[in-house]
């Protein structure tokens, strides 16, 4: 099962999803992400997903890509170092930025709108 999490805060939305991202639950949170593709700054909490496959990398692929042609910036803040190797090795830390903590993802999302800061 996979609940999903949303958190408003002052600058950014945070959409946290809590369980396993894989083929069965993955409906739920590209659903999720399509409803906050217009959120501006969407940070994506990674740290309570213990499991991702490659039916959740694609959905937050495409929920980045939804954002970003909405004209907004995207973080992933991931603690876990299993899911955070996965994104490293397939190159997802190329497309947004991939921290381990949420205050380091907000910074992120900070420098990305406004990158002379």
């Amino acid at each position: 099962m996979l609940e999903i999490q949303i958190e408003e805060a002052t600058n950014h939305t945070i959409c946290r999803p809590v369980g396993e991202l894989d083929a069965y639950t993955v409906g739920q949170f590209r659903e999720a992400l399509g409803d906050l593709a217009s959120a501006g700054r969407l940070l994506i909490d990674l740290s309570e997903v213990p499991f991702m496959d490659s039916a959740g990398l694609g959905a937050l692929i495409g929920g980045i890509r939804r954002a970003r042609e909405a004209g907004g910036e995207v973080a992933v803040a991931c603690s876990r170092p299993t899911l955070t190797r996965l994104l490293h090795t397939t190159g997802f830390d190329r497309i947004v930025p991939v921290t381990e903590t949420i205050d380091d993802a907000v910074a992120a999302l900070a420098e990305a709108a406004d990158p002379t800061s």
